[in-house]
């Protein structure tokens, strides 16, 4: 085995933010790392690697679903790449993989732990997108937690993202009426013109949840399924808008990830909407649908491979870069999957 030292580069989580997380809160390491191997173990060199909002909800000072991501460790974080090297014979360098490796360019795992990815059969880096864990947040939280029907409303909020962008194109396959809210002109043209919706929302061109509101009810005549990767002011103008026996998936509320994680905006102020409509409201997590990939990938995957699935990309070029590409999830700068090329 070639004991050959390669330079290694990791972003190391050293502070907790109060607000938006910043390259501040992180510290950028460079050591050498070898290329000795243990038996069934291998050396995996990313090539992608994934910012996603999740990452800030592990960066907050209280329990989630799980403890906070701790510090002075790796920036976890899933990666698509190469084998460099290998001790198994589940894999030979060149090998594909996808794993949850962090912000680092090498890392040693044993075999079970990176998926084996065939670049031939769909690019690389819809295992970090439709793929992989948006494809099923949206999948799964829209078909088994949403239930749509065909001729229902499925409004969807953050819907040019990551996941809100593929559950409007799933909600439109499900013979729905489908309508997103977004920020900005340019990916609200993107919705209707590229993804086919009926109708898109440019939620900064008002001022009060009343206002944006009442163009909800103008656009949709009341909302059947409410798809939330938002939360906040948004969501308060949805609510009055809900019809009876309404679903309303919470699968993200970003507004709150800047500060608003450990003291929360209070919630009751639309619980009387829940009774009126008879409505119910449940939480979903990617982690919830892991033993059921394989259903979501039978079925989307085709789509993909024909053309019948758009999966927005933005891929930002350089390592150093990682900070600054999770911080602009928040900003709203870029459409669908944020990928870091390294």
């Amino acid at each position: 085995m070639q004991s050959t030292a390669l330079e290694n580069s990791q972003w190391i989580y050293i502070k907790r933010p109060n607000g938006r997380v910043t390259s501040e809160h992180y510290e950028l390491r460079r050591s050498e790392i070898t290329m000795e191997l243990a038996e069934e173990e291998v050396l995996f060199q990313a090539k992608y690697i994934s910012v996603d909002p999740y990452m800030r909800i592990q960066q907050h000072a209280s329990n989630s679903w799980e403890e906070p991501h701790p510090l002075g460790v790796v920036q976890g974080a899933g990666a698509v790449g190469v084998v460099a090297a290998s001790r198994s014979a589940r894999w030979k360098e060149g090998d594909w993989a996808l794993g949850y490796t962090g912000w680092q360019l090498y890392s040693k795992c044993h075999a079970k732990d990176l998926q084996k990815l065939d670049p031939d059969s769909a690019p690389v880096t819809t295992a970090l997108g439709v793929l992989g864990m948006p494809g099923r947040t949206a999948w799964f939280g829209l078909m088994d937690a949403g239930r749509p029907k065909p001729g229902e409303v499925v409004l969807v909020s953050g819907a040019a993202g990551a996941v809100g962008s593929l559950v409007v194109q799933f909600a439109k396959r499900a013979g729905c009426r489908v309508y997103g809210i977004a920020g900005g002109a340019d990916k609200c043209r993107f919705l209707v013109d590229d993804l086919g919706l009926d109708g898109a929302i440019d939620y900064r061109q008002f001022k009060t949840a009343e206002q944006l509101s009442s163009e909800i009810h103008r656009l949709t005549q009341g909302v059947d399924v409410y798809f939330d990767n938002v939360g906040g002011w948004i969501t308060d103008a949805v609510m009055p808008r809900i019809k009876k026996r309404a679903r309303i998936i919470i699968c993200g509320a970003i507004s709150q990830y800047d500060g608003g994680l450990d003291n929360p905006e209070q919630g009751p102020r639309f619980l009387h909407h829940m009774l009126y409509q008879r409505a119910t409201i449940q939480g979903i997590l990617a982690r919830d649908y892991n033993h059921r990939m394989d259903e979501m990938i039978a079925i989307v995957s085709p789509w993909v491979k024909s053309g019948e699935i758009v999966f927005d990309e933005t891929i930002i070029d350089g390592f150093e870069k990682l900070p600054d590409a999770l911080n602009s999830l928040f900003e709203g700068r870029h459409r669908g999957k944020v990928l870091v090329r390294v």
